[in-house]
């Protein structure tokens, strides 16, 4: 039994496999191109008979990089809707898991910047954005604080504890307090009706009387405000006490101490003066 080749025609092939599968049809295509060009172009190096060994070596080495170099090429355009598809998955994939990890990368990001800057350690009193308290702990994710009283004035630990994540440090500032830990410039107000004492006249004896409080750390308070001015190269009040009195729109006179003492003695001393100032003005008052 024979069969007539002579018989056949393009019409009687079935296009729509290669159709279906052109990029692995024209694949192969370029690979059987691309090694058969490359195997006569080599053959035709060795056999030219005018050439140094060395330069057959270096021209084949030539060519072989060629021809990758077209092969990766041909590739690329053969499969380029299937790479573009995969590119857009691919970049699909990162938007979405940078939308989902934004706070995570954040936080890493917040810790290079602390390990750079070092605006404080473990062990300082700081403030960031609204939380004050003393640094206890500080990884890549998050810095721990133990709460200080800052804003009421006792300069005591509330018991609290705040963990901020480093994301914060990239949007927020950071004050370091670190030299409140031993001396701090302490004010506080007392208000009173406006009545016929004149509060001028308590003035000086208030001041005599915190001077009094503060005799004993007089001249460590002096080199204490002189190094943090060095360091910080700043002036900063102290560590003479000054006493204001000003009125508020209500009608209350208000009397405002500002001193820079030992931070432990704040309150204390604070409680002292303000007790020196109602006896003072019963006094004043009962005449």
């Amino acid at each position: 039994m024979s069969f007539d080749f002579s018989q056949l025609s393009f019409s009687d092939f079935d296009f729509s496999v290669v159709k279906d599968h052109l990029e692995i049809f024209l694949t192969v295509v370029w690979l059987l191109l691309s090694y058969i060009i490359r195997r006569f172009a080599k053959r035709a190096i060795r056999l030219h008979p005018t050439l140094e060994h060395d330069k057959k070596r270096q021209r084949i080495n030539s060519l072989d990089n060629i021809f990758n170099l077209l092969l990766v090429v041909g590739f690329i355009l053969i499969w380029s809707s299937e790479l573009q598809n995969i590119a857009i998955s691919i970049a699909a994939f990162m938007v979405a898991l940078v939308l989902a990890t934004k706070e995570f990368i954040s936080c890493i990001v917040g810790a290079f910047y602390r390990a750079s800057t070092r605006p404080y350690q473990v062990g300082d009193w700081v403030r960031i954005a609204n939380y004050e308290g003393e640094v206890t702990d500080s990884d890549w994710l998050s810095t721990t604080l133990f709460e200080v009283d800052l804003k009421g004035g006792s300069y005591g630990y509330t018991g609290r504890t705040t963990v901020i994540p480093n994301s914060v440090l990239l949007t927020h500032t950071v004050q370091n307090l670190n030299y409140m830990r031993r001396y701090v410039t302490h004010t506080f107000s007392i208000s009173r009706l406006t009545d016929d004492v004149n509060l001028f006249e308590i003035k000086g004896k208030i001041l005599d009387k915190i001077r009094e409080y503060s005799e004993h750390f007089h001249e460590v308070a002096i080199r204490y405000n002189s190094l943090i001015e060095k360091r910080l190269d700043i002036k900063i009040s102290g560590p003479e006490p000054k006493v204001r009195i000003t009125t508020s729109p209500e009608g209350y006179n208000i009397f405002t101490v500002s001193l820079f003492c030992p931070t432990e003695e704040a309150m204390v001393i604070e409680q002292k003066v303000t007790e020196d100032f109602m006896n003072f003005w019963f006094e004043k008052r009962a005449r």
